[in-house]
C-alpha cells in the first residue's frame, strides 16, 4: 500500500510572529498557539503547519500517511528491510502531530520525514481570516513539496520502491540554453496514492532552506490573484509571476516565505486517472508566465 497524502510540514523559525502574519494575511490560514510556535490550520483538520520556535530558518519535515494501520506496518516493514533507519516517535508526540503513530527517517537525500498514520479532526470550522474561499485538501493532503534531491535517482527509488509513489512527469531544465557545457538539472514529479498530479517532486540542486518550494491549492482563480494583491501589500517577495504549468496545468505564482524558501500559490491542477495515466517527460516548463526572479 502506498502512501496516501502529505498531512502536514513542520517548520523552524527564528521570528514566529513573522509567520502568524504572514500565514493568515497573506496565505489566508487560520493560526492558533502551540506551546513551541503557532500551528497554521487549512481545512476540517487542527492544523496542516506547524511553525517551531527555533535559532535556525528551516523546513524541518514532511508528515506523511499511510491510510490506516494496516498499510503502514507493511510500509514500516519494508523500510526496515530496505535497512532504512527509522526512529520510532512517542505517543505524546504523534498526540501533539495529531496522528496516531509515527515514525522519523531521511531519504537518500537527507530530506527528512515523519511517516505515521490516522486523521484528526476536531469539528471546528476553517475560518480564513483573508477570505480565502478555501483551501483544495481532503484526501489529497495539504498540496505539494518539491525537495532538493543530489543523490535525484537514489532519492526517486526510494519514493517509489519504498514508500509506493509513481512517476508522473520528469523534467530537465537547462540553465545555459542546453548546451554542451550544461549538463540540466533533472526534475521527478511523484504522485502517491490520491489524484493529485505530485506530492513530492525532486530537483537536483541544493537549497539551505531545505525545501525548494511547497505547493497551497485554492479552488478559484480569483483566490490566486487576491493571493498576489496580499503578498505584494505586504511587501513579500514574489520569486515568479503568475503563470502556467506544462505538466499539470496549475495556473500560479510563487511567493518567499519568512524561513527562506517559496511557496506556490495555485488553482486548477489536473487531477490524473493513475489506471489510465502515461507518465511524461516535459521539454517546457509553463504554457505561459512564470517569469523568475530568485533575488
Amino acid at each position: 500500500m502506498a502512501i496516501r497524502s502529505l498531512a502536514y510540514v513542520v517548520l523552524d523559525t527564528a521570528d514566529v510572529e513573522a509567520w502568524r502574519s504572514y500565514g493568515e494575511n497573506v496565505l489566508g490560514l487560520q493560526a492558533s498557539d502551540h506551546p513551541e510556535g503557532i500551528r497554521l490550520r487549512m481545512d476540517e483538520r487542527p492544523f496542516r503547519f506547524l511553525v517551531r520556535k527555533s535559532d535556525k530558518e528551516q523546513f524541518h519535515a514532511a508528515g506523511l500517511v499511510y491510510p490506516d494501520k494496516a498499510a503502514y506496518e507493511r510500509g514500516l516493514e519494508g523500510l526496515r528491510k530496505a535497512g532504512v533507519a527509522l526512529e520510532p516517535a512517542s505517543a505524546e508526540e504523534a498526540k501533539d502531530r495529531l496522528v496516531v503513530e509515527f515514525v522519523r527517517c531521511v531519504d537518500p537525500s537527507g530530506n527528512r520525514l515523519e511517516i505515521g498514520w490516522g486523521r484528526v479532526i476536531d469539528g471546528n470550522p476553517f475560518v480564513s481570516p483573508a477570505g480565502v474561499s478555501g483551501f483544495v485538501t481532503g484526501e489529497m493532503g495539504l498540496g505539494h513539496v518539491v525537495f532538493p534531491a543530489l543523490k535525484l535517482e537514489e532519492t526517486r527509488a526510494f519514493y517509489i520502491d519504498q514508500l509506493g509513489f509513481g512517476d508522473t512527469d520528469f523534467m530537465r531544465a537547462y540553465l545555459q540554453g542546453g548546451g554542451p557545457e550544461d549538463p540540466g538539472i533533472g526534475m521527478y514529479f511523484l504522485h502517491c496514492d490520491n489524484p493529485r498530479h505530485h506530492t513530492v517532486a525532486l530537483g537536483e540542486f541544493p537549497v539551505p532552506s531545505g525545501l525548494i518550494h511547497m505547493m497551497l491549492e485554492v479552488p478559484t482563480l480569483d483566490d490566486v490573484g487576491q493571493a498576489l494583491d496580499r503578498a505584494i501589500a505586504a511587501g513579500v517577495h514574489i520569486s515568479s509571476s503568475l503563470g502556467k504549468h506544462m505538466n499539470d496545468k496549475m495556473v500560479s505564482f510563487y511567493m518567499r516565505t519568512p524561513s527562506g524558501f517559496d511557496i506556490e500559490y495555485g488553482f486548477g491542477g489536473i487531477q490524473p486517472d493513475w489506471k489510465t495515466f502515461t507518465p511524461t517527460i516535459s521539454v517546457k516548463e509553463d504554457e505561459w508566465g512564470h517569469r523568475w526572479d530568485f533575488g
